[in-house]
C-alpha cells in the first residue's frame, strides 16, 4: 500500500505539472483512442514502471477540469482540504448506511445536514441526506411528493394521472425522473418563463387549473436556484403562495446555485427557500467539493423516512434509525460523500465558504464588464449570475467553442436561450482569480484572430 501511495504522489506532481504548463489537454478523437493510449487489459500483469507510464500518458490526456483554462462545467478548480477528504474517505472505505460500519463518519454527515437546513430556514426537526448527484436529489424529492400526495401509492402503484410542474428552463433531470417514477414524461408541464428564464407563476396557475378541471392530479412543482444555461432564480416566494393554495409539494433545485445560501450578499436570490418542501444542493459546484457530494434536506423528516425506508434484518442490527442512515437514502450501500465537505467546511468555516461563494460573483461581474466595455462582445445574460453568455463577433458560438477546444486553447461551452445561440461561461472553477478572466478573453480574441480569419472576416461585413 506504501508503495502505491508513493506511485499516486508522483502521479499527482504529473498532474499538477501539466495543469499548469498544458492547462487544456490536447483531445483524442474517438476513434484513435484505443491507438494512441494503452487501455486495453491483458490476461498477463502489468509492471509497475509500465503501470505508471500507462497512468501518466491517460493523466495528460484527461480534460483538466482543475486548470485556469477550466470554465466549461457548472463545477471546476480543486480544494485541498476538501481533496484530503476524500483522499481520506477512499482510504476508510465505509458504507453509509449503518452506524455499526460508519461509526463517527454517520456524525459528520448528519451535522452537514442539520447545519445546511438551518442555513435553508427549515425547522429543528428537518432531515436529508445524501445521493449520487443532483438529478437523484430531485428524484428523491419528487418521490417524496408523491408519497405525500398518495401514502399508498408505494404498495398500490398509481391510478391517476399524477402532474409535475417545471419551468421551460430547468435541468432534464426533472422530465427523467417522472419516467423512472411511473408518472410519466407526458405529465410533466413546462412553465413558461420571462426574459431572463425565470418561472412565471401566472402561467404555473394556469397549467394546474387546467389539469384539475380535467380530473388529474397536480402534486409536485419544482422551482430552480440557479438554471443551468443563464443562472435563473425562480420567485420562490411567488411560487410557493400558488403551491399552498393548491396543496403541492414545493421542490428547490438548487444544484447549481444553492451555495448562495451561505453568503449573506447573494442569499436573497433565493429569498423565500424556507417556505419550499425541500431543497437540494450540489456541494461540487459553487462550495468546490470533488464529485460528487449532492445534498437534499426536507422538513419533512417522517415523508423521508416513509419514502425510503424499507426493513432488512440483515443489515440493520444495531442503533436506531437516525443513525442508521440507509433507513432515509435511496439507496443502499454508498460511498461516504460527506467528509470532503466536512473536512472543507471545518477547515475554513462557515465564512470561508461564504467568501468561495461571492468570488464567483465577483469574477462573474469583471467578466460582464470586460464585455460591456468590448465593442466586439455581445452580452447575452444578466447581473447576478455566474454563467456569463456572450457572443464574440458574431462567430458562431459552437463552432467558436469547437475549435478552442480542439486546439487546446480553452475549455468553455456554449449554450442557447430562445433560439439564440451564445458562449456559456461559467465562473465556478474555485482556482481562479481576475487576471484568468482577462486571460480567458485575450486568448480567445488572440485564437479568433489568428485561427478563425475568414469567421472575423465576415463578422466585420
Amino acid at each position: 500500500m506504501k508503495n502505491d501511495i508513493a506511485l499516486f504522489s508522483d502521479l499527482c506532481d504529473i498532474l499538477l505539472t501539466e495543469e499548469k504548463e498544458n492547462p487544456v489537454a490536447k483531445p483524442i478523437s474517438t476513434n484513435k483512442l484505443l491507438q494512441e493510449l494503452d487501455l486495453h487489459l491483458s490476461d498477463a500483469p502489468t509492471l509497475d514502471d509500465d503501470l505508471k507510464n500507462v497512468l501518466a500518458d491517460i493523466i495528460k490526456s484527461t480534460p483538466k477540469t482543475a486548470s485556469k483554462a477550466f470554465f466549461n462545467q457548472l463545477f471546476g478548480g480543486r480544494m485541498s482540504k476538501a481533496t484530503l477528504g476524500d483522499l481520506l474517505a477512499v482510504m476508510l472505505n465505509n458504507s453509509m448506511y449503518t452506524y455499526k460500519v460508519a461509526g463517527p463518519q454517520v456524525g459528520i454527515e448528519k451535522e452537514i445536514i442539520n447545519n445546511i437546513s438551518k442555513l435553508v430556514g427549515y425547522p429543528e426537526n428537518s432531515n436529508g441526506t445524501l445521493a449520487p448527484g443532483g438529478s437523484m436529489t430531485n428524484m428523491m424529492a419528487m418521490l417524496m411528493a408523491r408519497d405525500a400526495k398518495r401514502p399508498n401509492i408505494r404498495t398500490e402503484g398509481s391510478k391517476e394521472n399524477l402532474i409535475v410542474y417545471t419551468s421551460e428552463t430547468s435541468h432534464y433531470s426533472i422530465a427523467k425522473n417522472a419516467a423512472m417514477a411511473g408518472i410519466g414524461k407526458n405529465n410533466v408541464r413546462l412553465v413558461n418563463t420571462n426574459e431572463q428564464g425565470e418561472l412565471l407563476v401566472a402561467h404555473l396557475e394556469a397549467l394546474i387549473n387546467e389539469d384539475l378541471r380535467k380530473g388529474n392530479v397536480p402534486f409536485f412543482v419544482n422551482a430552480t436556484a440557479g438554471t443551468t444555461v443563464l443562472g435563473a432564480f425562480d420567485d420562490i416566494t411567488a411560487i410557493s403562495r400558488t403551491c399552498k393554495l393548491y396543496e403541492l409539494w414545493l421542490h428547490v433545485d438548487g444544484a447549481y446555485c444553492g451555495g448562495v445560501i451561505f453568503s449573506q450578499r447573494y442569499k436573497h436570490l433565493a429569498k423565500g427557500v424556507e417556505l419550499s418542501d425541500s431543497f437540494s444542493i450540489n456541494a461540487h459546484k459553487m462550495l468546490g467539493t470533488p464529485l460528487g457530494c449532492s445534498i437534499i434536506v426536507t422538513k419533512h423528516r417522517e415523508q423521508l423516512h416513509h419514502s425510503f425506508s424499507n426493513e432488512a434484518d440483515y443489515l440493520y442490527q444495531t442503533d436506531g434509525d437516525d443513525f442508521n442512515l440507509g433507513k432515509t437514502s435511496i439507496q443502499c450501500g454508498r460511498r461516504n460523500d460527506a467528509l470532503k465537505l466536512w473536512t472543507l467546511w471545518k477547515s475554513i468555516g462557515t465564512n470561508g465558504l461564504e467568501d468561495l461563494v461571492n468570488k464567483q460573483f465577483k469574477l462573474a461581474e469583471a467578466a460582464r464588464d470586460y464585455i460591456s466595455n468590448h465593442p466586439d462582445y455581445t452580452l447575452e445574460s444578466f447581473d447576478d449570475s455566474i454563467s456569463v453568455c456572450f457572443n464574440y463577433k458574431d462567430i458562431p458560438a459552437k463552432e467558436l467553442c469547437t475549435k478552442l477546444y480542439k486546439d487546446a486553447q480553452l475549455m468553455v461551452g456554449f449554450g442557447s436561450f430562445r433560439d439564440k445561440e451564445f458562449v456559456r461561461m461559467v465562473t465556478i472553477n474555485s482556482v481562479l482569480e481576475k487576471e484568468d478572466i482577462l486571460n480567458f478573453f485575450e486568448t480567445l480574441e488572440i485564437f479568433a484572430e489568428t485561427q478563425m480569419p475568414k469567421l472575423v472576416e465576415n463578422a466585420h461585413h
